[in-house]
């Protein structure tokens, strides 16, 4: 006997969703009329097996690994959004998109979501069922447009948040690539320098027996550890990048590293901008949409990728369950405070470059005494911001507005647009910076480097004559 599964409403106006047994449908609407329901819609249940055969057609998924990019994401998102908005069932709809999605996790994703709807399961179920392509955030606000009848206000509203994330993203993203091509074309330079024009130099030095000047000397010193450690060139940057990797798999860890970079020079400030723009973009669409404050708050929390906003945010989650707002906790949880993975951090970042002079000729015991000042001078300027606040006084008192008025939403999305705006201006005004440092930085090098290779042949010039 086939199983039906059945949509209808009560006396009362109330959803309800079941299945039932009969022979045919007709059966199985007369049944279900006298339980008293008004049926709406009515289907046959087919099974996993079944479902699996005649939904996908036979296609067969590919390989994926990892998840969705964003781009394609929001691609995918506006796309549905427009053919909702057309009034296509979203059935049709996701079979569309499916269809024109090119192999990947996607389409995957969307072959599982299809076959999940068609077995019954609601949009916002089916997605949650695919945590690689559709995080909680997205299924969070696709479940409160189903729960609001709004799913295509909610679909253009999300695509809306994910294109001006995204734009941001590319924006600071695009904005390094020219100092990270800068500094790599330079170290390559300056490694063939090393490792072949100052050895030639050195050789006619010796030819000659004179005595060498110190810049001369330090600059075949580099040389000669050059030569020596020159794996160390793509090795540093290699474990560097292994060691925060690793730091950040610990809470403490994450937390620790995620404070180090806030309280970068100029970095950190479009950091915690960057952070502070998406949190109060996330948690503005999210209240927009109907989802419960709590449910908002929790989600805004994954979604900003910062260890101490992750912390502030279940701060004011706590304060919230026992009857306060979000702007007083908001504020009082703004300070980040001491953590001494973060002190280590600093430290560490100002001792070891200038522990680099250990390894010139006859400096070990300057090497060593500018260290020491340079380790304390990092702990120093840790324990000097550690205690700022992060969450300004513009953020508090637009949330405590909206809070008040009833328009918090409205007031997330003015905040977040003013930090979106001053993160465009922060990054050109990074780049600005960049660019004459860079220079003035290449040229210092290559003039010290010039200078030390002449100045024994001007002393050699001067002692013939």
């Amino acid at each position: 006997m086939p199983t039906f599964q059945f949509e209808a409403m009560d006396a009362t106006g109330q959803e309800i969703r079941d299945i039932i047994d009969a022979e045919t449908e007709d059966d199985a609407q007369a049944t279900i009329r006298k339980m008293g329901y008004f049926v709406t819609k009515i289907s046959v249940k087919k099974s996993r097996e079944k479902a699996g055969k005649t939904k996908t057609g036979g296609k067969k998924r590919t390989f994926a690994i990892g998840g969705v990019k964003t781009k394609f994401l929001c691609q995918f998102t506006r796309q549905l959004s427009i053919l909702q908005d057309a009034g296509l069932p979203i059935l049709r709809s996701l079979r569309v998109l499916e269809e024109q999605a090119k192999p990947g996790r996607l389409k995957n994703s969307l072959m599982d979501v299809c076959d999940e709807i068609e077995s019954g399961s609601t949009l916002s179920e089916a997605m949650g069922k695919c945590p690689k392509a559709f995080d909680r955030l997205y299924v969070n606000m696709i479940k409160a447009g189903e729960a609001g009848g709004a799913l295509e206000a909610i679909l253009q509203r999300l695509a809306d948040f994910q294109e001006r994330s995204e734009a941001l993203k590319r924006k600071v993203k695009g904005a390094m690539v020219y100092p990270v091509v800068v500094v790599m074309v330079a170290v390559l330079i300056l490694t063939f320098i090393m490792l072949k024009i100052v050895p030639t130099f050195k050789t006619i030095f010796i030819d000659f027996g004179t005595e060498l000047p110190a810049p001369t000397q330090i600059l075949i010193a580099i040389a000669d550890n050059t030569a020596r450690f020159w794996f160390l060139i793509p090795g540093i940057p290699f474990s560097i990048w292994l060691f925060v990797k690793l730091v950040r798999k610990f809470k403490q860890g994450r937390m620790g590293w995620d404070l180090f970079s806030l309280n970068w020079p100029v970095f950190g400030m479009l950091i915690e901008k960057n952070c502070m723009a998406r949190a109060t973009r996330t948690l503005g669409t999210l209240v927009s949409s109907g989802v419960p404050i709590l449910e908002a708050i929790s989600i805004t929390r994954e979604t900003t990728g910062n260890g101490f906003f992750e912390k502030m945010f279940t701060k004011v989650s706590e304060a919230i369950r026992e009857g306060d707002t979000i702007a007083k906790p908001l504020k009082e949880n703004s300070r980040p405070g001491f953590h001494p993975m973060a002190l280590f951090l600093w430290v560490a970042v100002a001792a070891v470059p200038a522990s680099a002079l250990m390894f010139m000729p006859n400096m070990l015991a300057m090497g060593m005494g500018v260290t020491a000042a340079a380790a304390m001078l990092g702990g120093v300027y840790y324990m000097m911001r550690m205690n700022r606040r992060i969450v300004d006084d513009l953020v508090v008192n637009m949330v405590d507005v909206g809070e008040e008025t009833g328009e918090l939403d409205t007031m997330l999305f003015k905040v977040a647009d003013t930090f979106d705006s001053e993160v465009a201006v922060l990054t050109d005004s990074l780049m600005s910076l960049l660019e004459p440092l860079l220079i003035v930085f290449l040229g210092g090098a290559v003039g010290f480097i010039v200078v030390s290779l002449f100045l024994p042949l001007v002393k050699l010039i001067e002692t013939l004559s």
